[in-house]
């Protein structure tokens, strides 16, 4: 019987790989493109409906309260930092710090999830009054999905790496969730504009 030799040794390849190298973030960057257009689907929905009114909030409904959702705005982006921090540790491998920023993170989306609820009720009208409360609650609801996702996904892995002896690939794993929370805030902006201060300037 003939000895086998290996076709190709794969011994020194490194066992964790971060951004495009790691199939996991191809997976997340994927998943940002179909978010992405689902809520560029609802924004075209909410113009849609925008253009068959003269006037924007319909008559009789007052404008959207701008205190709360302003404020969420503000958490959020502040929310960004303990995220990137989270992502620096995972390139070091740092497991220890991964788990604290990871849970600082996770109570940031917390707060955030808190404030969105009141952030419906800041529209000043409900859903099934008229169209444009059906469209204005969809547009913030369908972003509070993503948001409830994420902070779902950061609060895991941080109980994960805080009681489990966790592999390599899943530093890489943090780093796709911070990624897909600069998405989530990001995405946001656009949308807060639109829903809260678009009434106020046309």
């Amino acid at each position: 019987m003939k000895p086998t030799t290996p076709a190709l040794d794969v011994s020194a390849l490194p066992t964790v790989t971060f951004r495009n190298k790691s199939l996991m973030w191809w997976g997340t960057a994927g998943f940002m493109v179909i978010e992405g257009w689902t809520l560029v689907l609802a924004v075209m929905a909410y113009l849609y409906v925008r253009h068959n009114f003269e006037t924007w909030p319909p008559p009789r409904i007052p404008n959207p309260s701008l205190l709360i959702p302003t404020l969420n705005v503000l958490l959020m982006l502040v929310s960004m930092i303990p995220a990137r921090l989270a992502m620096r540790k995972a390139w070091a491998l740092d497991k220890r710090g991964v788990t604290v920023w990871l849970f600082v993170s996770g109570a940031f989306g917390v707060g955030i999830l808190v404030l969105r609820w009141f952030e419906l009720w800041a529209l000043n009208v409900r859903w099934d009054t008229n169209a444009y409360g059906s469209v204005a609650w969809l547009l913030v609801g369908l972003h509070a999905t993503l948001l409830l996702l994420d902070v779902g996904d950061t609060i895991g892995l941080g109980m994960l790496f805080a009681t489990r002896e966790m592999s390599m690939h899943y530093f890489s794993d943090v780093c796709d969730n911070s990624n897909y929370w600069f998405f989530t805030v990001l995405a946001w902006i656009p949308l807060y504009l639109l829903v809260y201060v678009g009434p106020y300037v046309f």
